[in-house]
């Protein structure tokens, strides 16, 4: 029993304590739930629902990521000399959390290697009050540059102008007739690969510093050992806050499904591995920073697996597609009652908001009349983090374990012996053995 005392009317799951904190020693990021979501970056799917995940997460204490390329592909920001000065695009998104913000969580801005050109970190810092800033080695979950798909050839050619690589090139007359006839009807913009050295990523984390960056953060990806072993190293010597290692899948964009689902490390080996460095770190006396997983998560017992597989430097869980599929149900659910088009197997549940959501009548009663500016995208999304912290406070109460801090990899065991190789966590038909040879006498 760890994290409350041993007594049946007490040691239940609702007492149990999912409050986590994020950063080095002298700052730490307090958070509610041990979530981050993110990265909401430029694709339309990430704009049109950035409304309702701000919302939810500002309220849920959690953390939210805004993703790369937004100031680059707002069609209405301003640039000077290469560096964006304004990005209405991206002030919109920083003051919609910032406005529902109750000082638990947070919202930081990443960026990518064109984002990095463009400034956007220090825009974000100076202008517009950020804390909280990640660099991001290439395309986090996919190995290559982002892409999205550009339908106007208006933006296309803006998008060229601005520094991206576009094809076909929106800027050669050929092309741009044959766009006009139709042999073609859409453009691609893609982002470049991460080029990485140790006394550029340490000279950059010391400028971001410089900017006004309380904290900085580096997310890696489903890459080669050894540039894992370069991301948890760097982000030692830099003393970051905080490592997201990222494996397959993920992205909001048109990227390849078999490239984001498939393609480099696997999940497992790929967060025992950090496991493992960062161990070899601390047995050193090294600085290691605190640890993010994230590719595929979705349920609570993936959390609290991800939780114990790399404890005790795994402090959060990073999930993308389902709080993103949550906002997008919400607000589908919300636009039919709208309607009053409700589909019958929801109308069991009744036809109002506060019947549908079983979190709405409690959200009602905390906030009030600000309650009617909160958007059914935002209550689906609550209602998903809601689910699952009740769903992990369960699973640590039959652990007894009474807070997150307790987890540890002894919480888990593998059922095969290729699972236990590869974690070193131990075989199910091994785990306890000092115990039960103990107990058994």
């Amino acid at each position: 029993m760890v994290g409350y005392r041993a007594a049946l009317d007490k040691a239940i799951f609702p007492a149990v304590d999912l409050s986590a904190e994020i950063g080095a020693e002298d700052r730490k990021i307090q958070m509610k739930v041990p979530f981050f979501t993110g990265a909401l970056g430029s694709t339309e799917i990430a704009r049109v629902n950035w409304e309702g995940a701000a919302i939810a997460i500002a309220i849920c204490g959690a953390v939210l990521i805004c993703g790369e390329n937004v100031c680059g592909m707002d069609p209405d920001a301003d640039f000077k000399k290469g560096k964006v000065i304004t990005s209405p695009e991206l002030e919109r998104r920083v003051k919609i959390y910032k406005d529902w913000y109750e000082g638990y969580g947070t919202m930081l801005v990443q960026a990518n290697v064109e984002d990095s050109r463009l400034c956007v970190l220090e825009y974000a810092l100076e202008k517009l009050g950020v804390e909280v800033v990640e660099l991001k080695w290439g395309q986090g979950a996919k190995d290559i540059g982002g892409e999205v798909k550009i339908k106007s050839l208006e933006k296309a050619q803006l998008l060229k102008r601005r520094g991206y690589v576009v094809l076909p090139d929106p800027l050669d007359p050929a092309r741009i007739d044959e766009f006009k006839k139709g042999v073609f009807t859409e453009f691609e913009r893609h982002s470049r690969v991460g080029m990485v050295t140790e006394e550029g990523f340490l000279e950059t984390v010391s400028r971001l510093r410089k900017a006004g960056a309380k904290y900085v953060s580096l997310k890696t990806g489903a890459y080669r050992p050894a540039d894992l072993a370069r991301a948890v190293k760097f982000s030692s010597m830099a003393k970051i806050d905080y490592l997201t290692v990222d494996a397959a899948g993920g992205g909001t964009g048109m990227s390849p499904w078999r490239m984001m689902n498939e393609w480099g490390v696997p999940g497992i080996e790929l967060w025992s591995l950090a496991y493992k460095y960062c161990n070899q770190l601390a047995e050193k006396g090294e600085y290691v920073p605190d640890i993010v997983l994230a590719g595929g998560f979705v349920l609570e017992d993936q959390i609290f697996k991800g939780l114990a597989l790399c404890a005790p430097y795994v402090k959060a869980i990073g999930m993308a597609r389902a709080p993103l599929a949550a906002v997008m149900v919400g607000k589908t659910i919300g636009e039919a009652i709208d309607r009053e088009q409700l589909p019958v197997y929801l109308q069991r549940f009744g036809k109002t908001r506060e019947a549908v959501f079983v979190t709405a009548e409690g959200l009602k009663r905390e906030y009030g009349k600000d309650y009617e500016k909160i958007p059914t995208s935002a209550i689906g999304l609550y209602t998903y983090y809601e689910r699952l912290a009740q769903g992990l406070r369960q699973l640590m109460a039959g652990s007894r374990k009474f807070a997150v801090k307790f987890i540890e990899r002894g919480d888990i065991m593998a059922l095969t012996r290729e699972a236990a190789d590869v974690s070193g966590i131990p075989y199910v038909m091994e785990a306890d053995m000092e115990e039960v040879e103990r107990i058994l006498g």
